[in-house]
């Protein structure tokens, strides 16, 4: 399986308008529609990635529809059949599972409407015209190297993971642990999933901390769940526990700036879906995107020696 590698995030390419567009011949004709479908907009990871590429789509000159499956097949399958319906010239997708969905991005195929995938992959090749995520692998790596680094390479500590149906879920967690597994004073007490979300990773914290009382850090498979650990860590008065998330949210920038918690991880969003709509404007063009289906693009630790540099997914210059 052919993947490209884009290191974006430390160039300047990565901000609105930087120099990275695809070329497109002109501008689009103001009726074609492209659908931007992502999971729910509560979490800001998933909102920065609509508004940025409804924001590019807009700059190329379509007309834009934003919706939310939020993480409902059905209801992301029946998104897709009424955008396709409305006469969407293309699909940025979000999706709702790297399994289920891809009955929906066949169906938009099948249709003659192409999606380009953001974020999360699908299994399954030569059905979507692009599938542009985060290098979830070395970005967990990255992660797992700070956690480690700020527990002193010892202790006690839990994991919270993402939804199951989510391959990022799986990736990031591997990725954590073919580092910390390496340090054997460090412990693993427990693994819950939180599904991302903040209200299940408190309660899921909170039950944590009562079965174990000496957990000494906490690594989440993204912000929101972090966010929902060290509120539950803070309402039990346990400031000592070492907390790291992953994803590059305005909300956990602000915990590092403070101290409450120490790292997390950015991924771009932002960019990633810029960079889909550029490359559906290329292909409802010219018939290419000129990149392989699978891209990559490298992801970035964030500590407090960073973290006044991130707004909204993008290192500022």
């Amino acid at each position: 399986m052919n993947r490209v590698y884009l290191s974006t995030l430390l160039a300047g390419a990565v901000f609105f308008g930087a120099g990275a567009v695809l070329p497109s011949a002109g501008r689009a004709e103001a009726k074609d529609l492209v659908a931007i479908i992502t999971p729910s907009f509560d979490n800001p990871f998933f909102k920065a990635e609509a508004d940025g590429a409804k924001a590019r789509a807009e700059q190329l000159g379509y007309d834009t529809i934003v919706l939310s499956h939020d993480d409902d097949n059905s209801k992301q399958l029946q998104l897709v059949d009424s955008v396709v319906a409305r006469g969407a010239k293309a699909i940025i997708l979000d999706n709702a599972g790297s399994d289920a969905s891809v009955a929906a991005v066949e169906a938009a195929k099948k249709a003659g409407v192409p999606s380009f995938l953001i974020d999360r992959e699908i299994n399954a090749t030569g059905v979507a015209v692009a599938q542009i995520v985060s290098n979830n692998y070395q970005g967990a790596q990255l992660g797992a190297q700070e956690f480690v680094k700020q527990m002193g390479e010892k202790g006690n500590y839990v994991e919270l993971t993402g939804r199951d149906a989510d391959v990022n879920a799986h990736i990031r967690s591997k990725g954590y642990h073919d580092v910390m597994d390496d340090y054997p004073d460090m412990k693993m007490l427990a693994t819950q999933s939180a599904n991302w979300s903040q209200p299940e990773a408190f309660t899921k914290m909170e039950a944590m901390l009562q079965a174990h009382p000496d957990v000494k850090g906490v690594i989440a498979g993204n912000d929101t769940m972090a966010m929902g650990a060290q509120a539950a860590l803070k309402a039990a008065n346990r400031p000592d526990v070492i907390v790291v998330g992953f994803d590059g949210s305005n909300d956990v920038r602000d915990q590092i700036k403070a101290g409450t918690i120490k790292a997390t991880v950015l991924q771009p969003a932002f960019r990633q879906a810029q960079m889909a709509v550029e490359q559906a404007d290329q292909y409802l063009k010219t018939k290419s995107t000129g990149q392989p289906e699978k891209q990559l693009m490298d992801c970035v630790l964030i500590t407090k020696d960073n973290a006044p540099k991130l707004e909204t997914f993008q290192i500022k210059p």
